[in-house]
Order: structure tokens, then C-alpha cells, then sequence
């Protein structure tokens, strides 16, 4: 896996990193990586969680609870304790770990939490997971290219976002990288650029109907 030390990821990297809440420091490990707003977190993170320990042959997944997604607007979120804790109490594997890292090293873009990670945790292998929503936009996000050529990425297939993620800025310029369905679990040792589409049952839930459901 790709460090940042010595490139332009160095930017990014702390002064002093404080170590995460509830994440122990073990030997070597593969871990994938969940981050976003949970707001609320609900059963297809779960779902999505369960499927890349099993298909992707992880050791734990990391829930980063964002305190705010850049992308979205501050007035829909709930306060961040509430969010961090009710995915703490969201029943789920235990292997599934909920963490305020991000909050705790002052993170606003997941560059800058890949670049810490990678920094703190130069033994462990890890794999970016996320929803095919939010990859046929990460052309949006602050250094989407960094992350891409930093980490692994597991792709999940999301209801009506599959074919806007295969045509994505992000799937054109990184066709090269793509790995196979069937050849996902050796995302999390693979060099970056690396990713793969990860097709799972589908999960119509999403945090957004949530909330409105909960609105109304």
C-alpha cells in the first residue's frame, strides 16, 4: 500500500496525531474503512459493513462518524454525540468497530483522514468502503484523486446508482485499476490505485428517508 510520507500527502498529516477512541493497537490487520455523516446510521451500514468483512476478508471495519460532511447541509444533522452513539448502539458484528477519529484529529476531507491513518497505522492494510451513490460523485470531494491513488476503494452497488457510478469521472479515470468482482478480496493489499464494484443484495434504506420518515 501506497504511503504518504514523502509526498503530497504529507500536507495533511498532523503534528501530532492523538490515537482514536475505542481502536486498539494490534499487529497487522485488514481493515476497511466506513466513513460518512451517520445520520442515522442504520441497517445498511450494516449490511454493507457485514459484506465487506466477508467478501473483501477483512479483519474489522472502522465506522468514521463525520462531525460534518462538507457536501451537505449543517441544519439536517443531528448533534454529533447523538450520531456517534446511536451507531455505537446500533446492534451489529462486533467486528465492527464505531470511532470518533475523525472528530477527535479535526478532520473536514477524508484525504485528510486517509493521510492520518496511513501515517498512524503503517502496519495495517486498509480499503476504502463506500456506496455507489457517493462514487459517481466523489469527483466532488476535496482531492478525490488523492484518496483514490492513496487507498484501495470498495465500491457497493446502491438502488439507481450503479450504471451513474460505472460512467462516473472517478470509474473513467481509474479504468485501468479496476479489479473484478470475484478478485475483491485482494483489494485491501493491493497497490493504489486499486478499486472493484462489490455487487450485494440491495438496500433500499437510507439515512435520508430516515429522516424525512421521522419528519413526518
Amino acid at each position: 500500500m501506497i504511503q504518504p510520507r514523502g509526498s503530497r500527502f504529507a500536507r495533511w498529516l498532523p503534528s501530532r496525531p492523538r490515537h482514536p477512541r475505542g481502536i486498539k493497537r494490534r499487529p497487522r490487520l485488514r481493515i476497511g474503512l466506513l466513513g460518512g455523516s451517520f445520520n442515522p446510521a442504520h441497517e445498511g451500514h450494516v449490511a454493507i459493513s457485514s459484506e465487506a468483512l466477508k467478501r473483501l476478508n477483512l479483519d474489522q471495519v472502522w465506522w468514521l462518524v463525520a462531525p460534518q460532511n462538507p457536501l451537505k447541509d449543517p441544519g439536517q444533522s443531528a448533534p454529533y454525540e447523538t450520531r456517534l452513539s446511536d451507531a455505537d448502539s446500533l446492534p451489529k458484528d462486533p467486528r465492527i468497530i464505531v470511532s470518533d477519529l475523525e472528530d477527535r484529529w479535526g478532520c473536514r476531507y477524508t484525504i485528510e483522514t486517509v493521510s492520518y491513518l496511513l501515517e498512524l497505522f503503517r502496519s495495517h492494510d486498509f480499503v476504502w468502503l463506500m456506496g455507489a451513490d457517493n462514487f459517481a460523485t466523489l469527483h466532488h470531494w476535496e482531492d478525490w484523486t488523492g484518496i483514490m491513488e492513496a487507498m484501495p476503494v470498495a465500491v457497493f452497488n446502491r438502488p439507481g446508482y450503479l450504471l451513474p457510478a460505472a460512467a462516473s469521472k472517478a470509474a473513467t479515470r481509474y479504468a485501468r485499476a479496476r479489479l473484478a468482482d470475484s478478485d475483491a478480496a485482494a483489494l485491501p493489499s493491493a497497490p493504489a490505485p486499486a478499486w472493484s464494484f462489490v455487487e450485494i443484495p440491495l438496500q433500499p434504506i437510507s439515512s435520508t428517508a430516515l429522516r424525512e420518515n421521522g419528519a413526518q
